[in-house]
């Protein structure tokens, strides 16, 4: 599994603002044996595959004396607080697995030189490094309401969603020993978590953020609200829940297409889905930044009893799907909307108008184009960043990226649908039997 983050103030905050965004990560890696069931193991004929052979970046970090082996589990988290910070003894920095996993790749599949590349057998071919199991938590939180109001608010729900929902992960993962070829008793083991499960464990951290955010409102006499967008992923499968309107979106590479794996929960949304507005509005509408659900409150309300209602949904992932989580910073980044929607609206909603406002702003499309063009999830999330601040820099922008290549390939007939609201007609759609092979 290969991640990144990357996050700024924005450049119209820049020097007169905060930062309200939050950001958490937490990645559960597994290895075991000769490595995961899927890609990088034998036939199925019951015999494992040869133990690919040790690479001088392996052999390297074995002569370290602070690289422990183990072949049980590593966690790396990273807690991105509203102000920016990262915690440097503890935690993992952004992409640093996914560097140290890219380079031992690298140094196991690239012989040392060209001599041993003449000594090879004809038709040997050099084994692949083991893949391991992967799950992981993330949490981004967009918060509102300025100092110790929304970056306390966005705080709590990184910190409380992440703190509930990495058990799930684990748990999800340590209840199938079966793919390492481990036969344990069901006696042992944690209950099997459905798909169903897991929404139930999204819905309820992040209702148990909203309590406590109501608790530090009442305590501290503000208002203090937040957006929040969290996944839990494990067993090839995402799971996401969701308040507000900070976004997860999917890019798959070998269809070369982007969905939005979210809805939100905004103003101009209701708008749009009535056909009040038409999509050019909707990227630059004057009441953009209004959202109709939203954790926290003034604190009036019983922080034992409140409730938010959280959307949650389960999508498949394949080996190129590339998913992005963001906070509308990057989708609202033009400072300059009000006036690029009084000029489409004068100018009858015209097509050559409707030209205009799409350079100007960040639309899906572009979004999709930088996974798509970017040599690196880090490049891109560089990339997001950059573009946001180009368009106007309107917002804190944060943006997280993870793929995971040792799942199965897209397959090249139908997929299941995967967008949050999908633009087809649901009655046409032919049935798909997704398998294991």
């Amino acid at each position: 599994m290969r991640y990144t983050t990357n996050y700024d103030i924005g450049d119209r905050k820049r020097g007169q603002g905060i930062n309200e965004d939050s950001l958490s990560l937490t990645i559960f890696e597994q290895g075991h044996r000769d490595g995961y069931l899927g890609k990088t193991r034998g036939s199925g004929d019951g015999e494992e595959a040869d133990a690919p052979k040790e690479s001088e970046a392996d052999a390297e970090a074995a002569d370290e004396p602070e690289a422990e082996a183990t072949d049980g589990a590593e966690t790396a988290t990273e807690d991105t607080t509203a102000h920016g910070e990262t915690p440097a003894d503890d935690v993992a920095p952004s992409g640093a697995a996914d560097s140290a996993v890219e380079a031992a790749t690298e140094a196991a599949e690239t012989p040392a030189s060209d001599d041993e590349a003449d000594d090879e057998e004809p038709g040997d071919e050099t084994p692949e490094m083991p893949a391991n199991r992967s799950a992981g938590v993330f949490v981004l939180a967009d918060g509102a309401g300025g100092h110790d109001a929304g970056d306390v608010a966005s705080y709590i729900a990184t910190t409380v969603v992440a703190e509930n929902l990495a058990p799930v992960a684990i748990n999800a993962v340590r209840s199938h020993p079966e793919e390492f070829d481990i036969d344990i008793s069901p006696d042992v083991l944690p209950d099997t978590l459905g798909p169903e499960d897991i929404q139930t464990g999204l819905e309820n951290a992040i209702i148990k953020a909203h309590r406590e955010i109501i608790r530090y409102a009442g305590d501290s006499g503000t208002q203090s609200y937040t957006t929040v967008v969290a996944g839990v992923y494990a067993d090839g499968q995402l799971h996401l829940g969701w308040v507000g309107d900070s976004r997860a979106y999917l890019v798959n590479d070998a269809r070369e297409e982007i969905v939005s794996l979210t809805k939100d929960h905004a103003v101009v949304e209701e708008w749009a889905d009535q056909g009040e507005i038409d999509s050019v509005e909707a990227h630059v509408h004057p009441d953009g930044n209004q959202i109709t659900r939203a954790l926290g409150g003034s604190g009036h309300e019983d922080p034992d009893r409140a409730m938010v209602d959280v959307d949650t949904r389960s999508v498949r992932l394949f080996a190129e799907d590339t998913v992005l989580a963001t906070s509308d910073g990057l989708i609202d980044a033009q400072t300059d909307a009000p006036q690029l929607y009084q000029q489409y609206v004068d100018a009858d909603r015209s097509e050559e108008m409707a030209a205009t406002v799409r350079e100007a702003v960040v639309t899906d499309a572009e979004i999709r184009d930088v996974v798509l063009g970017a040599e690196s999830l880090d490049a891109a999330a560089g990339e997001y960043v950059r573009l946001a601040n180009e368009r106007g820099g309107k917002d804190n922008i944060s943006v997280l990226l993870f793929e995971d290549d040792t799942l199965p390939s897209t397959p090249s007939g139908g997929v299941p649908v995967r967008a949050a609201d999908p633009d087809i007609d649901l009655s046409e759609r032919d049935t798909v039997i997704i398998t294991e092979d």
